[in-house]
């Protein structure tokens, strides 16, 4: 009898039920949140000029690549994380599960982590304590399990519960950009926030602003397939996925971009530290409905984030369903939710994960979309995903020259990262992509010459 290494399933194209809406929205969602508008206003710190320029060409490479991993999810039926088996081994995909694993908890933690800030202001105004950015803590903790008792309710019916609360997410968040748009131009020209120019203590250059903005986008290239295996057709998988990301992450990038400049001119003074959406929300004098409205847009974000990261665990333990595997991710993000209260500030952790984030993912989705689309042409054979001593077990499980291809990229990312001439200006992490994706595709041409 043929030994199996734990199943997957594939969805079939009868059983999915995801409209090419449902996608975009989906992504949208994504998108269109707390960490979104956070990672706007810490660009702003390379002016508004340069931010915006970096934002669109980041997104529009990011999201190319999310498509094309989104078409990877429509052709298999299968979650991202299985289809790394094919390229790193039945065994080596335990590699790219464990970061998405950690990348997502992290993500969900941080969403939670911004939203608990706002919590923690509503709390200032209706009881008068002390709020998470004056010095407060008592606000923050109970925010953060507020925030994790409303993501155990978003996820607890799986894909389903995803799809209906990025629904309805979607329609408060565009009251509440809409909203805020307008606040911010009453007060501010947008021709004086083009013209604002950051302190030169805390500016960034163009390619720290690319990495920062790469390691945000390609997260989501990771989770791209566990949504689209359940969409009904291929334009959804791609060209609506690569609208609704880009249009999430344009529109409240630019929000956090423009506010946070906006409430630095009408200060006159400009910190990093409080680009959060509830900093600037509070300093716009937006009211408690906006800080309520930052909450629950949270939420629509950290159900794709658990389940991402719920579809990674499953895939290292195999007889764990989705649904439980959604809680085990969500109880984790909850705990994690508390290490940037042992940071000097909440952006020393969030641009320390980002530098890891981009130092691993951008290598490993280089290695599998190579894989896919240039070496094995776009296919592969699913009854192999599952067959120990099959196609892609390789040697013990592992392929390790996808593995030794992924290594290099995280040696050359730090590499280059001494480069001035690139990490200043295009930023390492998609070069590095590039040079692993090269190294991958040479090494496997020649080897299996």
């Amino acid at each position: 009898m043929e030994k199996q290494f734990g199943q997957v399933e594939a969805i079939s194209t009868d059983k999915r039920t995801m409209s090419n809406w449902d996608m975009f929205a989906t992504w949208v969602g994504a998108n269109a949140n707390n960490g979104t508008w956070y990672i706007g206003g810490v660009i702003a710190a390379a002016g508004m000029y340069t931010a915006s320029t970096t934002l669109i060409i980041s997104g529009l490479v990011s999201y190319a690549l999310l498509a094309l991993a989104s078409f990877m999810g429509f052709k298999t039926g299968l979650p991202m994380m299985a289809l790394t088996r094919a390229s790193f081994g039945l065994r080596g995909s335990f590699l790219p599960s464990i970061i998405n694993i950690v990348q997502f908890i992290g993500w969900a933690a941080a969403n939670t982590f911004i939203a608990a800030i706002s919590i923690s202001v509503i709390f200032k105004d209706l009881f008068g304590w002390q709020a998470y950015t004056a010095g407060g803590k008592a606000g923050l903790v109970i925010g953060i399990i507020i925030m994790s008792l409303l993501h155990l309710a978003s996820i607890s019916l799986g894909e389903r519960s995803v799809r209906m609360i990025e629904r309805i997410g979607i329609i408060l968040v565009a009251i509440f950009v809409i909203w805020e748009s307008i606040v911010v131009f009453q007060h501010v020209s947008l021709a004086d926030i083009f013209a604002w120019t950051p302190p030169a203590k805390v500016r960034i250059s163009s390619g720290a602003a690319i990495d920062i903005l790469a390691a945000f986008n390609l997260a989501w290239v990771t989770a791209s397939s566990d949504f689209s295996r359940f969409t009904k057709r291929k334009s959804g998988a791609t060209g609506w996925s690569f609208l609704g990301a880009n249009i999430g992450l344009f529109w409240f990038a630019f929000i956090g971009l423009t506010a946070t400049i906006a409430t630095a001119l009408m200060n006159n003074a400009f910190d990093p530290n409080d680009s959060d959406p509830s900093t600037i929300a509070s300093k716009l004098g937006l009211g408690i409905i906006a800080l309520l409205v930052i909450v629950i847009t949270s939420t629509t974000a950290n159900a794709v984030n658990l389940m991402a990261a719920g579809s990674a665990l499953t895939n290292m333990w195999h007889k764990l369903k989705l649904t439980p595997a959604l809680w085990i991710v969500t109880i984790g993000a909850t705990l994690v939710s508390f290490i940037p209260l042992w940071f000097a500030t909440f952006l020393d952790a969030f641009i320390l994960f980002l530098d890891y984030i981009g130092m691993f993912l951008g290598p490993e989705i280089a290695v599998f979309l190579v894989d896919f689309f240039f070496i094995r042409k776009g296919q592969y054979e699913l009854s192999e995903f599952t067959k120990v001593d099959g196609k892609y077990w390789y040697n013990g499980g592992l392929n390790w020259l996808a593995i030794g291809a992924w290594l290099i990229g995280i040696a050359l990312y730090f590499a280059l990262k001494s480069v001035d001439i690139i990490s200043q200006t295009i930023g390492v992490t998609f070069v590095a992509m590039a040079l692993t994706g090269v190294i991958y595709y040479i090494a496997a041409k020649l080897l299996k010459k």
